[in-house]
């Protein structure tokens, strides 16, 4: 069976406008032709078309839907699997709404009066999220769909505010406890993704609404800083030499908010199927390197104790989203920059 483009857009719901656009960019062009010479959109082209109508409510933008249909992302299976964990999602918080609801309903029902104040928290919390977030990226945001969720972080804040208050330093073992659990919560609350938890980062520091409502303020924000990176250095402290050691002291977590941006790059290309040939892609893995190389040093024995030591202790990487596909994605695109270093 074959669409006229007027006929496929009261089909699906789309504007004829859109499929135009479309064609002109060259995502969706008509594969065949009428008799009397009117472009016809194919099965084919109607498989295609979900499959960029999927990749939109995804998040991705038209751009990169270009190069994400010929990877294995944009897979049918993939896509479908993807779809119904969003719709799960969605599901679960409408279902906590008409909990709630109903409970509201029952109460006033009963003639009894209704304290709006949970309400009108709940309201400020979404509005909060929503200044930062897409409605598609919240549907994709741990944090945002689950109040359980939540109520751990209120805990986990107050827990570290009491640690604040007893004069508790970070490298203490009740704290390095803390910044541990702080990193698993961001990994599990952001769904491993290092965009998120730059942009929660960008709206706890900006936004006094967001600081008053998590508790996290730039006092215990810095706290936490400090906590996360001197635990981290008790773990490296097993694997690398004492001279080592004083150069990752001075340096490791200078930059520590350089790292998320350049990860989820990355991990864009990656899942976008961006080969390491890429030039874009060659450029964030250079600056990578210097990254690295700017705690690390230039000693591949260093090097290779480091490695080690991310290999063998999941605390290390824990809330940073980095996982051994994207180390092997990087491999690869080391390994083409290193043959083209090399003299013919």
């Amino acid at each position: 069976m074959r669409w006229k483009v007027g006929e496929l857009a009261r089909r699906t719901g789309l504007t004829v406008r859109s499929l135009h656009h479309y064609h002109q960019i060259g995502l969706l062009c008509p594969s065949a032709r009428s008799d009397a010479g009117y472009r016809l959109y194919t099965a084919e082209d109607v498989e295609r078309l979900y499959r960029i109508i999927a990749l939109r409510q995804l998040g991705l933008s038209l751009d990169d839907i270009g190069a994400a249909l010929s990877s294995p992302e944009a897979a049918l299976p993939t896509l479908i699997a993807k779809q119904i964990q969003m719709l799960e999602l969605t599901m679960a918080r409408d279902h906590r709404l008409h909990r709630q609801l109903c409970a509201v309903r029952d109460t006033l029902e009963a003639g009894q009066s209704l304290d709006p104040s949970k309400w009108i928290d709940t309201m400020e919390l979404m509005t909060m999220y929503e200044q930062h977030f897409s409605a598609e990226e919240l549907k994709r945001l741990p944090l945002y769909q689950n109040a359980d969720a939540r109520s751990e972080w209120s805990a986990l804040v107050e827990a570290v505010q009491a640690a604040i208050d007893r004069g508790a330093k970070p490298g203490d073992a009740d704290v390095d406890l803390l910044a541990f659990r702080w990193m698993q919560m961001i990994h599990r609350d952001t769904g491993g993704n290092p965009d998120f938890l730059m942009r929660l980062h960008t709206m706890n520091q900006e936004d006094p609404q967001a600081r008053q409502r998590t508790g996290i303020t730039k006092e215990l924000g810095s706290f936490v800083e400090q906590a996360i990176v001197t635990a981290r250095l008790a773990i490296f402290e097993r694997y690398l030499h004492p001279d080592e050691m004083v150069r990752m002291r001075e340096n490791y977590g200078r930059n520590m908010y350089e790292w998320p941006p350049l990860i989820a790059a990355l991990v864009k290309a990656r899942d976008l199927g961006v080969p390491a040939s890429d030039p874009h892609v060659r450029e964030l893995v250079s600056k990578w390197l210097e990254l690295f190389t700017a705690y690390a040093g230039n000693d591949p024995a260093t090097h290779a104790r480091i490695r080690e030591a991310y290999a063998k202790e999941p605390d290390l990487r824990s809330g940073s989203g980095v996982d051994e596909n994207l180390f092997a994605y990087m491999r690869a695109v080391m390994e083409e920059l290193a043959q083209q270093a090399r003299p013919t």
